[in-house]
């Protein structure tokens, strides 16, 4: 696809960060918007939200950074392309709820009524992501061989990426962003009927979970270090450490629906 976006004299943007910035964008819009019909501070829920998006991509970084750190000590020019990296969804997600826990009980918000409105921004700025994580040619497919399979051609994402050029892949980005943008959906139709506080977070926790192991089935095998609990010659039969983290995200989500529902109830 196309990695870079415009070129501008010595300016160049990249539809990566192009797009995280349109996902950004339209998140805090959708919080700005919802947190005044739902009766909360806008503002304050947007800085929340801001800060957030920073701490996420952080610990994001810091994680793809201690996962491949013996191949940054052998390289490590290679530290610079942390800077073009996402990272890994799951740090950035664990540590920015850390942080969100965190500012909600300094500032006194009602944790679960807020943690409720951020899970659909959250899933529609990721999806936003993705498609800008395709365009760069990072994250990309194992081969492919059904008529889904997409081709890339682009000299310059295969020198930032290394993605294989002229060969068939799983457009698994595509995927994951098309399941986000449906998450989405799933989680604002929730978030306008919802019967307890936290029902909807329990949810995005449950549906992220179930995508995110569905995907992984389609990841190009592609990084030597990457580490399975159960590996197979077929990616069927075998289970990645980022789908152990699913399982046990996918018992979390039920467990706190449960719990949830139960306190409310109660």
């Amino acid at each position: 696809m196309f990695p870079v976006l415009l070129r501008l004299g010595p300016v160049t943007l990249h539809t990566y960060g192009f797009m995280m910035a349109v996902g950004v964008a339209c998140g805090l819009w959708f919080l700005y918007v919802q947190g005044k019909k739902h009766g909360l501070e806008a503002g304050r829920l947007v800085d929340m939200a801001f800060y957030t998006i920073l701490i996420s991509l952080l610990g994001a970084k810091l994680v793809l950074l201690v996962g491949d750190f013996s191949r940054y000590v052998r390289s490590p020019g290679e530290l610079l392309s942390l800077a073009r990296s996402g990272g890994v969804f799951q740090g950035g997600l664990a540590a920015g709820i850390v942080f969100a826990l965190w500012y909600m009980y300094r500032h006194k918000m009602p944790t679960w009524r807020t943690a409720d409105l951020i899970v659909p921004a959250l899933a529609l700025g990721h999806g936003f992501g993705r498609l800008g994580c395709f365009s760069a040619g990072c994250c990309y497919g194992r081969a492919c061989e059904t008529a889904l399979g997409v081709t890339f051609h682009n000299e310059t994402a295969h020198s930032l990426t290394g993605l294989p050029l002229s060969s068939a892949l799983h457009p698994v980005q595509l995927y994951e962003a098309l399941l986000n943008f449906l998450n989405f959906g799933i989680l604002f139709y929730l978030l306008r009927r919802k019967k307890f506080d936290g029902q909807v977070f329990a949810f995005y926790i449950i549906n992220y979970s179930l995508i995110r192991y569905f995907t992984e089935f389609y990841r190009g095998d592609h990084d030597p270090d990457r580490l399975y609990l159960i590996h197979s010659a077929s990616p069927y039969l075998s289970i990645s450490y980022p789908q152990l983290f699913c399982i046990i995200g996918l018992v979390v989500g039920v467990m706190m629906f449960f719990i949830l529902k139960k306190r409310k109830s109660a």
